[in-house]
């Protein structure tokens, strides 16, 4: 995928292959036992690398990439791939199959680090899934820093590109040798079989997934002030047979609403549901407002040029839609497709004179999380422009946003999800530290503190208008408990 990837971005591609770094034959059998297990095709196992016909090229080539990690010395400026400091992508397999999620870093020959990436792995159950979402990151994080090259004739220093946010360039650890079979069947049958039954009885007996919606009236400093849950959440209530997510609160002429989306579990494809506050401030059960083909997400409103405005997610229609409020709140009425792709929540931002949005997309494969790229344009109808540094960075840690920007004193705050421990796994804080058409820099995340009287502390959406904040939370619910 690589080698086609690049000839069609228009570089001219030779390969050479070089003997040795097979991956051990315990793991190619366990992956090849999960895919089938999950109904995955094979797309490394089913090509193999035997099959990539070797191509020479007779110019001097300006860049090599070493996916092998093995080949020997050369006057062509050299890009490596090293996953926990060892050029074996074995070593990401391994790590997996051992429960814990790996590091890439993008090496010259010099041993100079010129791009980070931590993957998001969305199954964290599976090793074979979760390598297919390392290594199509790793190919990211490669074709990103080949464009980069090409453009600007190196890799500049900017320091850590891709990765960990704060970060400079540094030197690679010294890496061991490729890991072998035994260490892999070791944890793969200690480690990451039992995880994989775990999940299976979990999921016989346990809602997939199921999220409900905090909100609270608050007159003082929220979350982004304190940096902690803190006290008084009340529940906008749910049978057990849907599940509320992603909020997002709106104040219009003096009333107060939230906008969720709204996951059936009998139907598994959302809506964009509102949910009213009557005079006493108490929530009326949500109300479906909008449904499409897709399923729909975070839906960020807002108004603007005199009306009301709605930015929900729809990754799987492959286009991101503004819609108006014809009746607002209840009718909504598609105005125009402001980008194509699987682009997962994005977020709107007015910042010097421009419209900014940032937003998670999928590079061809692999997660939905750990992917940021930035776009802008004059309004928010567009026309939208990727930034020239897209992608901006490949982290898990806060690539996603998890609600709209918060102004606090004189810091402008992104609240980002954090996939550490798995989607849902918990919510941050970064600070927009730069932002412009050359440049832009988030700092490393805050993560919010957990206490508080909020029973679902793990949560990945934060907002807030006026003195309505609102959160969301995942809940271990049995299925057909009706709770």
């Amino acid at each position: 995928m690589l080698v086609e990837r690049l000839a069609a971005a228009g570089h001219a591609v030779s390969v050479a292959h070089q003997p040795g770094g097979r991956w051990p034959m315990p793991m190619a059998a366990a992956l090849r036992f999960e895919r089938r297990l999950f109904r995955r095709r094979e797309p490394g196992l089913a090509s193999p690398i035997a099959a990539i016909a070797e191509v020479s090229s007779p110019a001097t080539p300006t860049l090599r990439l070493d996916l092998s990690g093995v080949a020997g010395s050369s006057p062509v400026p050299t890009l490596r791939l090293a996953f926990d400091g060892n050029y074996s992508d074995a070593a990401a397999v391994i790590a997996l199959a051992e429960g814990r999620l790996p590091k890439i870093e993008a090496v010259l020959d010099n041993g100079r680090i010129v791009g980070r990436a931590l993957p998001m792995v969305d199954k964290r159950e599976s090793t074979a899934l979760g390598a297919d979402d390392v290594l199509a990151r790793a190919m990211t994080l490669a074709l990103a820093l080949t464009a980069r090259f090409d453009k600007e004739g190196g890799w500049g220093g900017d320091g850590g590109w891709g990765g960990e946010a704060g970060e400079g360039v540094g030197a690679l650890p010294r890496q061991g040798a490729a890991p072998g079979g035994l260490r892999f069947a070791s944890a793969y049958a200690g480690r990451a079989l039992p995880r994989l039954g775990r999940e299976a009885l979990r999921r016989v007996r346990f809602r997939h997934a199921h999220w409900r919606v905090g909100y609270r009236f608050v007159d003082g400093p929220g979350i982004a002030e304190t940096g902690g849950i803190g006290d008084g959440w009340l529940r906008v209530p749910d049978k057990g047979d849907h599940f509320y997510a992603d909020p997002f609160p709106f104040e219009w002429q003096g009333r107060h609403f939230i906008f969720v989306e709204d996951y059936p579990h009998a139907t598994k494809k959302a809506v964009i549901s509102v949910v009213e506050f009557d005079a006493d401030g108490a929530p009326l059960p949500p109300k479906p407002v909008l449904e499409e083909p897709f399923h729909l997400s975070y839906p960020q409103a807002l108004a603007w040029n005199g009306g009301v405005w709605m930015l929900p997610e729809g990754s799987a229609s492959g286009k991101l839609t503004l819609y108006r409020a014809a009746d607002f709140p209840h009718r909504w009425v598609a105005e125009t497709v402001l980008l194509e792709g699987e682009i997962s929540d994005a977020t709107l931002l007015e910042q010097g004179g421009r419209w900014w949005l940032f937003a998670t997309v999928r590079d061809g494969f692999g997660s939905t999380s750990d992917t940021l790229a930035v776009f802008w344009a004059p309004s928010p109808v567009g026309p939208w422009t990727p930034h020239a540094k897209n992608p901006i960075l490949i982290d898990r840690r806060m690539a996603r946003p998890g609600g709209a920007f918060v102004q606090v004193g004189g810091r402008l705050l992104l609240p980002v999800q954090d996939g550490t421990r798995g989607y849902g796994g918990g919510l941050g804080l970064s600070e927009l530290l730069e932002l412009d058409l050359e440049k832009v820099r988030l700092s490393a995340p805050r993560a919010i503190r957990e206490e508080g009287d909020w029973p679902y502390p793990q949560i990945h959406t934060l907002n807030r208008a006026g003195r309505l904040e609102v959160i969301d939370g995942i809940a271990a619910v049995r299925k057909r408990s009706g709770r």
